[in-house]
């Protein structure tokens, strides 16, 4: 079974091809999601945050995302304590998955790839690009962030420069290309890649 990366900036559009991925029969482990999951439920990972961030790190059993995201996008001290805490267990949560699946082959998309270490294992990564002031507009539109916020978080991650020269394959998001032409090329290639390996 193929182990595929899946990882763009803030606003890329990863979450977009990662849905086709699944439209496809392709199972998906969203990182992102699983590691907010894990800070609202998993105990020592609450105990963790709260000690170093405070009690305002969660209103009653929910994680106060806004507030989080205020102190560690402006501090990038705070940013390398949250990722110290969140990842390492998002990174087993991963290990765990992949070994309950059972597909040709999986995806694991995951917007810090390369900052957090979570491309060690896969075969393969996929880059999806977008410009950035589409990036701009899609994050404004999606989370209210005005437009300096916007850059703050696009300024923690890896350029896009250097991120998509890290990745072997590239998906581009540019509201211009067909993005399904392109998972679809991508899909027949990684089963073509499994059929050889079976």
């Amino acid at each position: 079974m193929l182990k595929i990366g899946l990882t763009g900036g803030i606003g890329s559009g990863k979450t977009t091809v990662a849905n086709i991925f699944k439209v496809l029969g392709i199972p998906v482990f969203d990182a992102d999601t699983v590691a907010k999951n894990l800070m609202e439920n998993n105990l020592v990972l609450k105990e963790q945050l709260i000690k170093h961030f405070g009690p305002l790190v969660f209103e009653g059993e929910k994680l106060n995302r806004k507030w989080l995201a205020n102190i560690v996008f402006k501090d990038p001290y705070e940013l390398t304590v949250l990722n110290a805490i969140v990842h390492p267990i998002t990174l087993y949560a991963a290990a765990d998955w992949f070994s309950d699946q059972k597909a040709p082959y999986v995806i694991k998309e995951a917007a810090l790839m390369f900052e957090a270490g979570a491309g060690s294992g896969l075969d393969y990564i996929i880059g999806v690009f977008a410009p950035q002031h589409i990036r701009i507009q899609r994050v404004m539109q999606r989370d209210g962030l005005n437009r300096n916020e916007v850059l703050e978080r696009i300024d923690k991650q890896v350029s896009d420069s250097i991120k998509m020269k890290l990745c072997d394959f590239v998906i581009v998001n540019d509201e211009q290309q067909m993005l399904t032409e392109q998972v679809l090329a991508l899909h027949n290639k990684f089963m073509a890649y499994d059929s050889i390996n079976s």
